[in-house]
């Protein structure tokens, strides 16, 4: 029953999600630490989260708009306790935990509700965790950032129930200190300096924006182990599957090689697909009994990434907690502003190296902050989606979903220990479907704490060992982080 009024317009990003061939969610396992109450959690979401006018309206659509409009929340409607085995050992509770999340996904949320729900499973008691909450959002309402933000305001450290969460402040990219001392210069040295590095910008820009046309047009990664079957692969059920890595080592790594955390994450995937390729050929290889060199043939093959940046800054957490708590009306831009952004991963030889992955990831990256490319496909979307509407815009972002091999992000998360509602989190796990999945695989990173946690999306009828696959970012972790503090020991002498 609606509330009265007419709500907020839908923004493009959102509204591409709802695109035919698109029904794109969110979906996030969050391991805890206690048993669960429902009816605290209940309470504590009426406290909170339907505060938030995104989570308190349902998506109309009349004619050429689209507005979000208020209505009255059911919360029996949108929390499920699930009806769990209460004395499942740990294999096969871990194993119910992945089929359970996997049937989750096969049905669409009702548009006729705020698209959004928490499923409890209150009794099962996993090797991580002695319960589990399963959420699942459909991605118009946020992004993954805004939407992580969101969490953690609704949270609080477990040292002090009283405190937000504390969470990394980002430095700002290269690119906007450019811009800044472009605007800000008053001598013609600092005007000369900012003008030459706008130069690489600029050619940067350029030369990403032609790759990702090309792409559009016919630009195709090899036909890989990973990469998604042709027609159909959009039924196809995901499955999905986590694994924890040291984020000790991640951050040994980091201060290492003088680099990022999202430099490291990206050298590990990178790794981590060379192990599951080379085994997967080799083994092939084995069988027909061929002794042909495959990581010459490795070498040559294309595959990329797509991966969704964040083009506007997210509301801080004290501010969304404010508002949640005062049920402000304010939106700071809520929505999906996001560009999109194709990362090449070459497949180096096993036996090279192992800080070659990382040495490489690190100069990719720092290439793309030495480019727009991120604002000019947001931009560029926008304006196709008003000139020649949805499909058509919808049409060309599948196009470069079904051309790349797979989808990649990293998300930061409290560097403490947090509690929802009094319940203290063991871990979190987010992930994503319903994107054209002609991409068979999408990996997400969080950290939480002490943790990494390694989220996998993966079509089984194209990766069947999802499992291998985690062992091989587990085992590529290691290996860079044992090089790492080998590399070290020349400084310390």
């Amino acid at each position: 029953m609606g509330k009265g009024g007419e709500g907020e317009a839908v923004s493009p990003g959102s509204r591409i999600f709802h695109a035919p061939g698109f029904e794109y969610y969110v979906i996030a396992v969050i391991g805890v630490k206690t048993r669960i109450d429902p009816q605290v959690v209940k309470q504590g979401l009426i406290n909170t989260l339907l505060n938030h006018p995104r989570f308190s309206s349902i998506l109309v659509k009349e004619g050429r708009k689209w507005r979000w409009n208020p209505t009255t929340v059911n919360l029996e409607d949108h929390v499920i306790v699930a009806e769990t085995e209460p004395h499942l050992d740990f294999p096969e509770a871990d194993r119910f935990l992945e089929d359970y999340v996997s049937n989750v996904t096969k049905t669409p949320l009702d548009i006729s509700k705020p698209l959004w729900e928490i499923h409890l499973l209150i009794n099962l008691r996993t090797s991580e965790s002695e319960a589990v909450c399963v959420l699942r959002i459909h991605h118009s309402l946020g992004d993954g950032a805004s939407l992580m933000s969101l969490l953690l305001a609704a949270s609080r450290k477990t040292s002090d129930p009283l405190a937000l969460p504390t969470v990394p402040v980002l430095s700002k990219t290269t690119t906007t200190s450019d811009h800044r001392r472009l605007s800000g210069g008053c001598s013609l040295w600092r005007f000369l300096s900012a003008l030459w590095g706008i130069v690489p910008l600029l050619w940067n820009t350029l030369v990403d924006l032609v790759m990702f046309a090309l792409t559009v047009l016919f630009l195709r990664d090899s036909d890989t182990p990973l990469k998604g079957a042709p027609a159909g692969a959009e039924l196809h059920t995901m499955r999905f599957v986590h694994r924890h890595l040291c984020l000790d080592d991640v951050k040994f790594v980091k201060t290492a090689m003088k680099m990022t955390i999202n430099d490291v994450l990206l050298g590990v995937t990178q790794a981590g697909l060379t192990r599951y390729l080379n085994r997967t050929y080799g083994a092939a290889e084995e069988y027909g009994k061929q002794r042909s060199n495959h990581s010459h043939k490795l070498s040559k093959l294309r595959l990329r990434a797509t991966i969704m940046f964040n083009v506007r800054p997210n509301a801080g957490i004290q501010e969304l907690a404010d508002m949640m708590r005062e049920k402000s009306k304010a939106r700071w831009g809520w929505g999906n502003r996001l560009g999109l952004v194709i990362v090449p991963l070459p497949i180096i030889s096993q036996d090279d190296d192992p800080l070659q992955y990382v040495g490489q990831a690190k100069a990719m990256i720092d290439r793309k902050k030495h480019s727009l490319e991120s604002f000019c496909t947001f931009y560029c979307a926008k304006l196709v989606l008003n000139l020649l509407g949805i499909k058509v815009a919808s049409a060309i972002i599948r196009r470069v979903f079904s051309n790349t091999t797979m989808a990649f992000s990293n998300v930061v998360g409290p560097m403490e220990e947090i509690s929802c509602f009094g319940h203290p989190l063991a871990y979190i796990a987010p992930s994503t479907y319903g994107h054209p999945h002609l991409q068979a695989l999408t990996i997400h990173f969080q950290s939480y704490y002490n943790k990494m946690t390694l989220s996998i999306a993966a079509d089984p009828t194209v990766i069947s060992d999802v499992h291998l696959l985690c062992d091989d970012f587990q085992l590529s972790l290691k290996l860079i982080r044992d090089a790492a503090d080998k590399n070290l020991v020349p400084h310390a002498v």
